[in-house]
């Protein structure tokens, strides 16, 4: 079963904030990105974690609005992940954090 979380932060730099937050995270994770569009894979076994499969957080850099999208394989890796994504983010945004992370 899936666990998704999803995330439209109000912002107008989500294209900024997407391309630094994956730009931090590709050296040591499988990422993907451009001005639009990001995908970050999570191994399931992060920082000495067992969830049953890797997760995948995707951005996508909209008009005033950064859409944040978290598929987790179980409750404990999406709340995690929930709170890693905010304060990577947040500290990418830091003139205007903490940003409002509303997830659905």
């Amino acid at each position: 079963m899936a666990y998704v979380a999803i995330a439209r932060v109000p912002t107008a730099h989500a294209s900024k904030y997407l391309q630094q937050t994956c730009k931090h995270w590709e050296h040591n994770l499988t990422v993907t990105y451009s001005a639009t569009h990001g995908t970050v894979v999570f191994p399931r076994d992060a920082r000495g974690a067992d969830h049953p499969g890797d997760a995948t957080v995707t951005f996508d850099a909209e008009p005033e609005v950064l859409v944040v999208r978290i598929e987790a394989t179980s409750a404990e890796q999406l709340d995690g992940l929930k709170g890693a994504v905010a304060r990577h983010v947040d500290r990418f945004a830091f003139r205007e954090a903490p940003l409002a992370y509303d997830w659905g």
